[in-house]
């Protein structure tokens, strides 16, 4: 009788097991933040909703922020940055970058890469042993806004997101190249609407899956 008791417990903790959601955590600036971490317009809610039942995504996107410790807003100062390594993802999606493009903080653009890597580690001790991790090169400027500047992310930031992901064995997602068609869904040549939102999501569950 104990014998089977201990089975059936078995099955039922495999079955829990099974039926836990695959936890997703997008980690970025204002255009992951979106409208707000809890808004249906915002891209990781968006992927959400096209991921399905089966995947938990959180946005833990902060407005402004850095990659570049020695940045303005630097990302990891924030209490979202703790947050992403108590959530324990199974799947870390990273799209930082956008604002490290001002002048203020790309003087320390010798740093970018090595933050970068640093940011790629420190998450992934947090994470299971199979967990991913993706970065994604951020999305194009149409418009130079807020002292953000597309010549600097094109000709400079690119080159080492892309040295991160090889480094540390990331995937990489690039989110430029896709978007540069949709200009008029960017109203501040920054920021992408609801509609430009939709698409980021896409891309993103298409790697993800």
């Amino acid at each position: 009788m104990n014998k089977l008791f201990y089975i059936l417990l078995l099955f039922i903790g495999q079955e829990v097991l099974a039926q836990s959601p695959i936890k997703v955590a997008c980690v970025g600036n204002s255009i992951t933040q979106g409208p707000g971490r809890e808004h249906p317009d915002s891209y990781p809610l968006q992927l959400q909703e096209k991921l399905g039942k089966k995947y938990h995504v959180i946005n833990f996107g902060v407005s402004g922020r850095t990659l570049l410790k020695n940045g303005d807003y630097p990302y990891w100062n924030e209490p979202q940055f703790e947050g992403v390594k108590s959530f324990a993802p199974d799947i870390l999606v990273i799209k930082l970058g956008t604002n490290d493009s001002k002048p203020q903080n790309w003087k320390y653009k010798d740093e970018f890469l090595d933050n970068y890597v640093e940011m790629i580690e420190t998450f992934r001790a947090s994470m299971p042993e199979n967990g991913k991790i993706y970065v994604c090169l951020p999305v194009p400027v149409f418009k130079t806004n807020f002292d953000i500047t597309e010549e600097i992310i094109v000709n400079e930031m690119v080159q080492l997101i892309r040295q991160a992901a090889e480094k540390t064995g990331a995937s990489l997602i690039d989110m430029h190249q896709p978007m540069e068609k949709y200009g008029k869904l960017f109203a501040d040549g920054v920021h992408p609407n609801k509609k430009g939102n939709k698409i980021m999501a896409k891309l993103i569950a298409k790697e993800i899956r």
